[in-house]
């Protein structure tokens, strides 16, 4: 969703498939609203949070069980940023036994949402607004906004510090997942970018130059179109994570880019479920 000349199919979201994505909350968390916590029937917590970074107070949301210690999944979201599609996304995660932290990637410019939907996105002609504040996404503003990310995550009780934390990027967030595993080698065990744009680039902080820098597994699902447009990817990817030596799935899914997002117009259900059993598969060693 975060490459303008994708060409996206007819929005299939229905409002039953939304609420199944969302289902298990008492009440939907306001993400303008204060930190306060909310338990859901899912036996879930969940808080807005905002976080300390050299750059300045970065608002997140946090969703983890509501009991234990559980390893922490740091999400970096796609250009239309944090939402109630990426809570929704939060909360099956939280569901299936991890702390789950989604970031507001735009924290120097608004506080999140940004936008209501990724249609409200498209409808405000999202790319042109935020790209001022994309471009302040570099490599060292990335790794210093993990660091500071992880350690928030490593400060919490529901956090487990026996376990490694992963890190998951969609879209632009591809690139900033991988960023982030070199930022914090110490900490990271896997990553999982998804229809990530940019993994493969000139220049030293080229993410699929950085795979040696980490201690992580990693997980590049590819979408279709993505694929077509740059089959040099997928076997670019492979070959950086072979001279890397670490291991590494890297696999073009029969949907098109940002299929893993459900309110995104090229959601698809079946192989976003199976994406979402892969990036499972990939925690599990954490």
């Amino acid at each position: 969703m975060c490459e303008e000349d994708v060409h996206h199919r007819q929005a299939r979201l229905t409002r039953r498939q939304f609420a199944a994505a969302s289902a298990g909350t008492a009440a939907s968390l306001a993400l303008a609203g204060c930190a306060s916590l909310l338990l859901t029937d899912a036996g879930l917590a969940e808080s807005r949070e905002r976080i300390a970074t050299p750059s300045g107070m970065m608002d997140a949301l946090f969703v983890r069980p509501g009991r234990g210690r559980h390893p922490a999944i740091l999400v970096w979201p796609d250009i239309a940023s944090l939402r109630d599609a990426f809570g929704a996304m939060a909360r099956r995660m939280a569901a299936a036994g991890y702390a789950v932290l989604v970031l507001n990637p735009f924290y120097r410019d608004q506080p999140a949402p940004q936008f209501a939907s990724f249609a409200d996105f498209r409808e405000r002609d999202g790319f042109l607004l935020v790209g001022p504040w994309r471009d302040k996404l570099t490599r060292p503003a990335v790794s210093r906004d993990a660091e500071a990310a992880i350690a928030w995550l490593d400060r919490q009780p529901s956090v487990d510090l026996r376990r490694g934390v992963g890190v998951e990027g969609y879209c632009m967030g591809g690139p900033l997942a991988v960023w982030s595993a070199a930022a914090v080698p110490s900490r990271v065990g896997a990553v999982a970018s998804f229809h990530g744009g940019g993994l493969v680039r000139e220049g030293a902080d080229s993410p699929h130059a950085l795979l040696g820098a980490a201690r992580a597994h990693y997980l590049f699902a590819i979408g279709q179109d993505d694929h077509a447009r740059d089959p040099a990817v997928r076997p670019a990817l492979e070959a950086a994570a072979a001279a890397a030596g670490r291991e590494a799935e890297v696999e073009v899914y029969a949907a098109d880019h940002g299929w893993t997002v459900p309110d995104s117009p090229s959601y698809h259900a079946a192989e976003a479920d199976r994406a979402f059993a892969r990036k499972l598969a990939l925690y599990a060693g954490l």
